[in-house]
């Protein structure tokens, strides 16, 4: 039997003092970690909530299997925000979707939280009204007209039914009383609701596709109302995607229980606790850039060569040669390598020593540990 098929199977309950001191802990951090961020100036707030909100963008597509461009989804919410980047390039249509669903979520917390509401944010998900190769009922509730609504994984013939969600003829009483609680519940403290909503949303899985990426947005909603700001300086979907094994199988345990949902709150509070401290790791590059940047703020360079040294700041993939500069800054290989013997002149950048087929090129760059704590 799951969770929905029981008797007023929505009057959840759990171990107020395991939860309670759970949550005490992570509220604790929490403020710790805001009054760290609020103490910062505002380019470096800027830096990172962008980092961010790209973080939570890119990881949140990756639960469901698919990898976005991090320079696309990082140039569209620096556009939306009016955040001026170096490096900025254009962004496809449905990167541009799912950073405008995002960032109402997160930037209009404290807009309640209606249907027509998510139908915007579904629209947002697949504005070509197709999910990879498939013809998707979007901006409504799903019609269950193939069948109902399963999570299944394996081999075809082998199949592994995880989850089946409520009939299709329940999706909108269902939806009425979660989006009534969500605007109407004074007393659950906001951080203990992310949990609670999170469950509640994922488990009714009210659309044909994106239940997760919403089910995701909708917790950084409630998380932003916590917060009682639209800075965005840590992100449980990236946390939830470093534990995805362990989020799917208390998820499960939790859906196949009864409404003591005890175990999945812990987890959710430890994986959101866990997000708060990962939050420094983050902040120390983006300490790390602007300090970079401090110390060069006199240097003269061309926008390709301020292009490519934000790229390596951020964290560049592989190692950087000539080609890849080419292709990255959409000139020569000849302008690429004298932009790069300027910066090497100027003591910025230099050859790598562990050699190789190609020569490639690493920042000099090593800042002291800015460890935030």
């Amino acid at each position: 039997m799951y969770i929905h098929e029981r008797e007023n199977w929505i009057n959840f309950k759990w171990d107020s003092k395991k939860v309670l001191l759970k949550l005490s802990e992570t509220r604790n951090l929490q403020g710790k970690l805001l009054g760290r961020m609020e103490s910062l100036g505002f380019d470096i707030q800027k830096e990172a909530m962008l980092t961010t909100l790209t973080l939570d963008i890119i990881k949140s597509s990756e639960i469901e299997g698919e990898i976005l461009e991090q320079q696309q989804v990082r140039s569209s919410i620096a556009r939306r925000l009016g955040i001026d980047i170096a490096g900025a390039v254009n962004s496809e249509r449905h990167i541009d979707g799912i950073v405008e669903m995002m960032l109402d979520a997160t930037q209009k917390y404290d807009t309640p939280l209606t249907k027509d509401r998510l139908f915007g944010w579904h629209s947002a998900l697949f504005p070509t009204g197709w999910s990879n190769m498939f013809k998707i009922v979007v901006a409504d509730w799903r019609k269950d007209t193939k069948g109902p609504m399963q999570v299944v994984s394996g081999a075809i013939g082998k199949e592994v039914i995880h989850y089946q969600a409520p009939n299709a003829e329940r999706i909108d009483s269902e939806m009425e009383k979660l989006l009534f609680w969500v605007e109407n519940e004074k007393e659950t403290d906001p951080v203990l609701m992310a949990s609670i909503v999170h469950l509640w949303f994922v488990t009714i899985h009210p659309f044909e596709d994106g239940n997760g990426r919403i089910t995701r947005a909708i917790t950084d909603m409630i998380l932003a109302r916590s917060d009682n700001s639209v800075r965005r300086f840590y992100s449980m979907s990236a946390q939830i995607k470093e534990e995805r094994d362990a989020y799917y199988e208390i998820l499960e345990k939790t859906q196949k229980g009864t409404s003591d949902i005890t175990d999945w709150i812990l987890w959710f509070l430890e994986c959101l606790k866990i997000s708060f401290e990962s939050t420094y790791k983050s902040l120390d590059k983006v300490l790390q850039k602007a300090e970079f940047w401090k110390s060069h703020s006199l240097t003269v360079m061309n926008v390709r060569q301020k292009k490519m040294i934000n790229r390596l700041l951020d964290g560049f993939t592989g190692k950087l040669t000539t080609t890849k500069w080419g292709k990255i800054c959409k000139c020569s290989q000849d302008t690429a390598l004298r932009d790069i013997q300027g910066l090497m002149k100027k003591g910025i950048m230099s050859k790598e020593t562990s050699g190789g087929r190609s020569t490639s090129y690493v920042i000099n760059y090593s800042p002291n540990d800015s460890r935030v704590s």
